[in-house]
């Protein structure tokens, strides 16, 4: 059960990341990375962010290439939000496969 203080800060922080998601892909055409969920630890030190990434064979190695430069995004994003939080959280990436598994789903019921 998330308090509320973490829901808006899981909630700044998605869209804060989506932002800085948009201006780097913006360079790669043909790629889309969406961040669909951020879930923050309780004592805020520790976010985990999951990645929806389009076309999904290029998952893996975008994931890893997001968590080699973990620093300089966690540094753009405190630079963002400096003034709403006073410690930046670290910053964990994961692949958001929810959509791949809906459309294996649909497959299987046609």
């Amino acid at each position: 059960m998330e308090t509320t203080r973490q829901n808006r800060i899981a909630r700044l922080l998605q869209k804060e990341l989506g932002d800085i998601f948009l201006l780097q892909t913006k360079a790669m055409p043909g790629t889309l990375v969406s961040v669909s969920v951020v879930r923050i630890s309780p004592d805020m030190s520790i976010a985990r962010v999951y990645l929806s990434i389009f076309p999904s064979e290029k998952s893996e190695e975008l994931i890893k290439n997001i968590n080699d430069n973990t620093k300089s995004i966690r540094y753009e994003l405190g630079a963002r939000v400096r003034h709403q939080l006073r410690i930046i959280p670290e910053l964990k990436f994961f692949v958001d496969d929810s959509l791949d598994y809906l459309e294996k789903i649909d497959s299987l019921l046609k």
